[in-house]
């Protein structure tokens, strides 16, 4: 095996290539698995967000009652059917989905392969600093993904399968519809709960400073509280359940960043 120092441009073009074999053989893998088990998936977890029985909203009208709020926080409207308008629709659906869930499942792997490729890269004193960044991307990452599905999920299915503007239209929803944005939330909430990553990076690169984080938090503020007013319910609690956590995330990257900045200035 060649020292990854003295490796010429082709050699980590040969390297990169082999990486992305393999994270893709990973991804593959993971596909087919959930392929095969298509009623468990798309019974048990797909179309699981739009069943009044969903976890989340079960919890949440356990803790309305909990803190006296009776069934106000209640989110059992969820009525809606979930229809296939192509012929090839569902096979199309099992397929995407299938791969959506089998990147999500190898993600952790994936990640793997990227640091592999880009740790020989750094510096001794970088890569001292960048101990256990495979674990942290991942854990972020997978954490992002359960939020999207058991939050953001549950509360865009509720406020867009049964907003009518008319009782004249009944809400009937294609399948493809469907999946497609429920896989979009989870892959979004994924990747934006990498952001503390990301402001690392940017940071030490010198793009992301927490003087200018600081500067724009108010707009933050203001952005995530959009956000969470759009997709939940007209419920202040309900809303605070989505904004808490997004907001969270950037006040820790803005603590990420002064870290960052700290250690160079040393």
């Amino acid at each position: 095996m060649k020292n990854k120092g003295n490796m010429t441009f082709l050699d980590h073009l040969e390297e990169l290539r082999w990486n992305l074999i393999r994270g893709l053989i990973a991804i593959i893998a993971c596909t087919i698995f959930v392929f095969v088990h298509k009623y468990f998936v798309f019974e048990h977890i797909l179309l699981a967000p739009k069943s009044p029985e969903f976890l989340t909203f079960r919890a949440l009208c356990k803790f309305s009652h909990l803190v006296g709020l009776g069934d106000r926080l209640c989110l059992n409207t969820v009525s809606f059917t979930v229809i296939n308008i192509k012929l090839a629709g569902q096979f199309l659906m099992h397929i995407k989905s299938s791969f959506v869930l089998g990147f999500v499942l190898s993600s952790p792997y994936i990640i793997w392969e990227v640091w592999r490729f880009i740790k020989p890269a750094l510096h001794k004193k970088e890569k001292r600093y960048s101990r256990g960044m495979v674990f942290y991307c991942s854990s972020l990452f997978i954490i992002g993904v359960l939020f999207g599905y058991f939050i953001l999920t549950p509360f865009s299915v509720n406020f867009l399968g049964t907003y009518n503007v008319s009782r004249n239209v009944a809400n009937t929803i294609d399948l493809g519809s469907f999946i497609s944005t429920l896989t979009s939330l989870v892959l979004v909430s994924g990747i934006i709960f990498e952001l503390p990553i990301f402001t690392y990076f940017l940071s030490k690169i010198g793009l992301v400073t927490p003087t200018l984080m600081r500067k724009y938090r108010k707009h933050a503020l203001i952005v995530i509280l959009i956000v969470s007013a759009i997709i939940t319910p007209p419920d202040v609690i309900s809303q605070l359940i989505i904004w808490f956590p997004l907001y969270f995330l950037f006040e820790i990257s803005i603590l990420i960043s002064a870290r960052v900045v700290r250690r160079q200035e040393v």
